[in-house]
């Protein structure tokens, strides 16, 4: 971990210049553009795969209406098909799952009073008047909601709440154009892989649990949360456009 805060220690010092006290906070954001920039590539494999999957729900369409008296064959057959295509269902959450190491070290790092066998002067750095090492529930404790450092919580809170409601028009939209039905329908409806109509239900407030998020993690942490959301709002509206 004292390589990570070596890292984000040369970032500050670089853009100290530009952000005056604010570097750290401004090392982070760069450094989560850094992570999702080398993450883009999966972004970009998971957007052509949905289109892939779009693309295929006619032949699925046929299957259901061949093994309509079989679920279990059918289920099989849907499976088959998406792997004859090389398409996989959960492609998507490649981008997340390998953004997680990137938060976890921030999470750690902005948790730890000592780093390295040092004291972590990075938990000295704040974004205006809250420390990136602090949480909400801090910042509450010292001047209330409307104190110095609960108006930097509001504006993220703010920023999230704005970025949420962007992302669950995306997602109802996109849901809305590719329908995935529980089941059980007709014989020319089609048929989504296994699992993945129950996890759709609730993709469109996926956005929303980032404002737990942010009230309970370090602020830095909270930070790398709320521009990596950001990213993923503006880069699916991109690529699904």
């Amino acid at each position: 971990m004292s390589v990570f805060a070596s890292l984000v220690e040369h970032l500050a010092d670089l853009l100290q210049p530009l952000f005056g006290a604010a570097s750290a906070a401004a090392a982070i954001v760069l450094f989560t553009a850094l992570v999702r920039l080398l993450v883009h590539p999966l972004s970009r494999a998971a957007a052509r795969g949905q289109k892939a999957r779009a693309a295929l729900q006619p032949r699925i369409a046929e299957l259901r209406a061949r093994h309509h008296r079989d679920p279990e064959r059918l289920q099989r057959a849907v499976l088959a098909l998406h792997a004859e295509e090389k398409v996989s269902p959960l492609s998507g959450c490649l981008p997340s799952l390998l953004q997680l190491p990137a938060f976890f070290l921030l999470y750690h790092l902005f948790s730890s009073e000592t780093v390295g066998g040092r004291a972590n002067a990075l938990l000295g750095h704040e974004l205006f008047a809250a420390p990136l090492g602090g949480r909400w529930t801090d910042a509450l404790g010292d001047g209330g909601v409307f104190g110095a450092a609960g108006l930097v919580y509001l504006g993220l809170f703010t920023v999230v709440a704005v970025v949420a409601a962007f992302g669950y028009r995306l997602t109802r939209r996109s849901m809305a154009a590719h329908p995935a039905p529980a089941g059980g329908g007709g014989a020319a409806e089609p048929v989504p892989a296994p699992g993945v109509a129950a996890v759709t239900r609730f993709l469109p407030f996926t956005s929303f649990f980032t404002l737990v998020t942010v009230a309970v993690v370090p602020l830095a942490a909270a930070l790398y949360v709320v521009t990596s959301t950001t990213w993923s709002v503006v880069e699916r509206a991109v690529l699904y456009r």
